[in-house]
């Protein structure tokens, strides 16, 4: 087969187990270094050089990890480093790194970008003295780091360096490409990571120089391919998932299809990451640390696979599900626990695998861990699921709650109503669990109606955890808003950072809004101040509160939501089972009816969910009704 011709499909999932193989004396000549430059988040190790780095192991390379964002963050100070590295839509990490990515060719080496944006940049007061510094990391900081990586390590060593780059790494990877190139150029470079699927790798092979080979797709099947074929001098081109030159053409390979057998990948491996995290002394020397363990156990989106979110851009050429088998997961959990001598861990999975409310996290509790667990869940989990998650140590999810109408999360095609969105988070309240979400807003189809309707809810929902941001949705490459309509122009902050050689319809991610039929900005004016109140209360103590006490046919309700305007309500008979029977989850009326044992006609439940709502203590969601105080009792 001709390198590039696409591959007949469907193929099995590969193995690594099933390419031709350099000698062994060949390939511990062949050292690699893989790097993960600023702004990658400074608080965990990235997973990729983890896991990567132990799969070259395996296959007899001697492969050794950099995680050379420690270094930058040190130079910067932690905080000056994560409020630049927060900023996603705008480029002004890029920028940061344009001049020594590309030199002459860079596009704004006079500075206009900062000008240009400086709304974007902080408070207006300081507004001057942000623009100042921004040129100067640009200018002297940017330069002293990267001479200092150069400086730090003996390159002349090394035979291939790996970047892996997602939202805003690219450029800084290519200014230590561009550098390790000028000084040492029988170095091979070889790419990967998010910024390169698609068509953005071809396009970055064909437009940087410095850019050798971009794996397009996943790489724990591509790299050791890679690396094979360059230690026997076999060429890299017709490899499946990769982009370089030959002959002096472009050849692209399409991807195999996703690797299946995740049981079979090796347990990441951090050792540098906290060895050099202690050295820049962002890391304490000894005892707990804030630090998460990344850990896998599963890939793909099972949700995205049968409905997209119109907004999402993640999982472009990947969203086939599999996971890891619960034991396995459970595994390597004890064994990081072991080698870093710690508890905490975060999954990188975009979605929890259903499966483990039954086999994983029970398991987690029958052994009686004391793991601290991050997971990305689907809003619609029950209170025993929760509850399950909360006993197994899960401590914190991002549930993909991005609204609370119902109408709005149909055109998302979130797949939930506003109500179960509301439900997980009180019993995540109620069991301890931290949520992280937003509230985002610019769908076609919506309507002035639906944010009038969540501007008059939020104040009943004080006594829950409020999102984290409140916006405009963004325009991402591969989300079904944007496949939809091609043609959309990338975000402009794009034009400030890559030279005019680089195709930026094809590299980049963000685009700018320009859907049609959207809402004058004023019309979430309401829903924004609403947010901003929530945030507030809960800088507040007492934070807010509403609770109630339950026995059979009474029920008393404390309301302590707004300061000033505290109270108990009581209800007695029908109307306080009522109430309790709409606690675990949303109810229609003629279940509602049913639960009743026919104690109350329909008619009296519907005008008592109505009586419940007027007071904020029910949450009416089309047919279905929601009670919105927490038990008091202790969570059990």
């Amino acid at each position: 087969m001709p390198p590039g011709t696409p591959l007949p499909l469907p193929l099995p999932g590969p193995t690594r187990r099933t390419w031709p193989r350099a000698d062994p004396d060949r390939r511990a000549e062949w050292p690699v270094v893989l790097v993960t430059m600023p702004f990658m988040d400074v608080d965990r190790p990235s997973i990729q050089l983890g896991l990567l780095a132990a799969i070259l192991r395996d296959e007899g390379f001697p492969a050794h990890t950099l995680h050379a964002n420690l270094d930058f963050a040190a130079a910067l100070g932690l905080p000056e480093y994560q409020r630049l590295g927060a900023r996603r839509s705008r480029m002004v990490a890029e920028w940061l790194f344009s001049v020594a990515a590309f030199g002459a060719e860079a596009p704004d080496p006079d500075g206009r970008m900062v000008e240009d944006f400086a709304p974007d940049f902080g408070n207006p007061h300081e507004e001057a003295d942000w623009r100042r510094r921004l040129r100067q990391i640009r200018d002297e900081v940017v330069p002293a780091y990267l001479d200092g990586l150069l400086a730090a390590r003996s390159w002349d060593q090394v035979r291939v360096v790996g970047f892996s780059s997602t939202f805003q790494q690219n450029n800084a990877s290519f200014a230590l490409a561009r550098r390790i190139r000028e000084r040492h150029p029988g170095i091979v470079t070889v790419f990967g990571g998010a910024n390169f699927d698609g068509e953005m790798g071809p396009e970055w092979v064909r437009a940087v120089d410095w850019v050798d080979i971009g794996v397009v797709g996943e790489g724990d099947v591509a790299l050791p391919r890679i690396m094979h074929a360059l230690s026997a001098g076999t060429p890299v081109a017709g490899i499946p998932g990769t982009a370089c030159h030959q002959d002096g053409r472009l050849v692209v390979t399409p991807p195999e299809p996703p690797l299946t057998r995740l049981d079979e990948s090796p347990i990441p491996d951090y050792d540098e990451f906290f060895i050099r995290g202690r050295q820049l002394e962002l890391l304490p020397a000894a005892g707990p640390t804030s630090v998460r363990i990344p850990f896998e156990s599963a890939r793909g989106c099972w949700w995205g696979a049968k409905h997209h979110c119109t907004f999402c851009g993640l999982n472009g050429s990947t969203m086939q599900f599999r996971a890891k088998s619960a034991g396995r997961v459970a595994d390597e959990l004890t064994a990081q626990a072991r080698r870093y001598r710690s508890f905490r861990f975060e999954a990188v999975d975009n979605i929890a695998d259903m499966a483990y409310l039954r086999t994983l996290f029970p398991a987690l509790v029958e052994q009686e861990t004391d793991f601290e667990l991050f997971y990305e869940v689907k809003a619609n989990l029950s209170r025993e699921q929760i509850r399950t998650l909360a006993h197994a140590g899960v401590t914190a999810v991002q549930p993909g709650i991005e609204s609370l109408s119902t109408h709005v999360l149909t055109l998302m095609d979130k797949g939930v109503r506003a109500a179960q969105n509301i439900n997980l988070l009180r019993w995540a309240r109620h069991y301890g669990i931290d949520v992280g979400w937003n509230i985002i807003w610019g769908f076609p189809g919506e309507t002035e109606e639906d944010y009038a309707e969540q501007t008059a809810l939020l104040p009943h929902l004080v006594h829950l955890q409020p999102p984290v941001h409140a916006g405009r949705l963004w325009i991402e490459r591969f989300s079904p808003l944007y496949t939809r309509s091609p043609g959309k122009p990338p975000e402009r902050s794009y034009r400030y950072v890559y030279p005019a050689a680089v195709d930026l319809s094809k590299v980049a991610y963000f685009f700018e809004y320009d859907l049609p039929g959207a809402l004058p900005d004023t019309t979430y004016d309401g829903l924004r101040k609403a947010v901003a109140d929530w945030n507030a209360a809960w800088q507040d103590r007492p934070e807010p509160v509403l609770r109630y006490w339950s026995a059979p046919g009474f029920v008393q309700i404390y309301d302590g939501r707004h300061p000033g305007a505290e109270g108990t309500y009581t209800f007695e008979g029908p109307l306080a089972d009522l109430y309790v029977a709409t606690s675990d989850r949303p109810l229609g009326v003629a279940a509602a009816h049913g639960r009743l044992r026919d104690r109350l006609p329909a008619a009296q439940i519907e005008a008592a969910f109505g009586e419940f709502a007027a007071r904020g203590l029910m949450y009416f969601d089309g047919s279905a009704a929601l009670a919105l105080a927490l038990p008091a009792h202790l969570p059990r």
